[in-house]
């Protein structure tokens, strides 16, 4: 197996044929969201290479329809119900007996109310503001129900204008044949499906980060991931352990089609492989400082055949898509890779709605 093996099978292995959203979901198991809109939320621009005829802003829109969930994995963003399950319930320590006291409160207005605007909430109890993990200030209300949310006591219900709306979460049905072991796992495996191949600390960084996810068990995380290292299938390439789900062997798919990628797509996630596979680094820097960006404020990876060579940067002005590109190695001079790169861009303005 040679790095170029590897390589071919990050790209491929992620990038399977386009089908229903409902099954990119349950086949991905968590899509990770973001606010930022350049050209669209990082969630619709990961989709879009996996749904057929996907348009921006179609997970919100089907969010309810699709029974899927709203929560923290690795990080925040959406999961399939199986994996929300999995993770729940949560346990944390318990606050204040008058923390506690305004959070039964809460929750039998949210229940009372049915669905609540984070406004509605505010504007009955008055809460004001603390201080939020930045260290700057947020409304108290909000900060309330993200920790109710995240104990999983309310549940996203949707969206308006992107602010989440909140209504009780009924009591899900018990899997009490699964002990924690073998929940755990099995979010080990979503990781790993989402993200393999991964190299050795890669590994260790991702399993770690489920302490978000199911912060009750975290200290079997350790033991979890010696599991998985003994289970998955792994191979040794250029002095690197690489792992992925055991029973898949590396696949030879390629076309020339160019993909312009989500900073947060599964392809380029994780940094420390993008660097072994691709040879650069990319950052994303949309909260770095103008005068230190290398890259631009959202740039998207762009991919041809198995190569990650350059990036772009996208916006809407006039109705219109603009692109603007950078490249490591300069442009590709192949007369396919400029047509090719034409296609994406149409693609990309089909995806947002533009006139062309």
């Amino acid at each position: 197996m040679t790095l170029d093996d590897v390589r071919r099978f990050a790209v491929w292995r992620s990038l399977v044929a386009p089908g229903s959203l409902r099954r990119a979901i349950e086949t991905l198991g968590f899509v990770q969201a973001d606010p930022i809109r350049a050209p669209a939320r990082a969630q619709d621009l990961i989709l879009r290479h996996r749904v057929t005829g996907y348009r921006a802003g179609d997970l919100e829109r089907r969010y309810t329809a699709l029974g899927i969930e709203e929560d923290v994995f690795v990080n925040y963003g959406f999961v399939s119900p199986a994996v929300h399950e999995l993770m729940h319930p949560r346990e944390k320590p318990p606050a204040a007996t008058s923390g506690r006291l305004r959070r039964h409160k809460v929750l039998a207005f949210v229940r009372e109310r049915g669905e609540v605007h984070p406004r509605d909430v505010d504007a009955y109890f008055s809460h004001g503001t603390v201080t939020n993990y930045w260290g700057g200030t947020s409304n108290a209300t909000t900060h309330m129900l993200d920790d109710l949310h995240y104990r999983a006591w309310v549940r996203v219900a949707r969206r308006e204008r992107g602010i989440r709306v909140y209504a009780i979460r009924e009591a899900a049905p018990a899997i009490a044949r699964l002990d924690s072991r073998e929940r755990l796992d099995r979010l080990v495996d979503v990781v790993v499906n989402l993200y393999a191949p991964l190299p050795s600390l890669s590994l260790s960084n991702v399993v770690s980060r489920l302490r978000y996810a199911v912060p009750q068990w975290r200290r079997q995380l350790p033991a979890a991931l010696a599991r998985a290292r003994r289970r998955l299938a792994h191979a040794r390439v250029e002095g690197v352990d690489w792992y992925w789900p055991a029973g898949e062997r590396p696949r030879r798919r390629s076309d020339d089609a160019v993909r312009l990628l989500a900073p947060f797509d599964p392809v380029v996630w994780d940094r420390r492989r993008f660097e072994l596979l691709w040879g650069w680094p990319y950052r994303f820097e949309a909260y770095t400082p103008v005068a230190k960006r290398r890259l631009g404020y959202y740039a998207l990876p762009m991919l041809w055949r198995e190569r990650v060579m350059g990036w772009a940067n996208l916006s809407v002005a006039d109705g219109r898509l603009q692109a603007d590109f950078g490249f490591v190695s300069g442009r590709p001079p192949e007369p396919t890779f400029a047509s090719e790169l034409d296609a994406e861009l149409q693609r990309v303005s089909r995806f947002l709605g533009l006139s062309g």
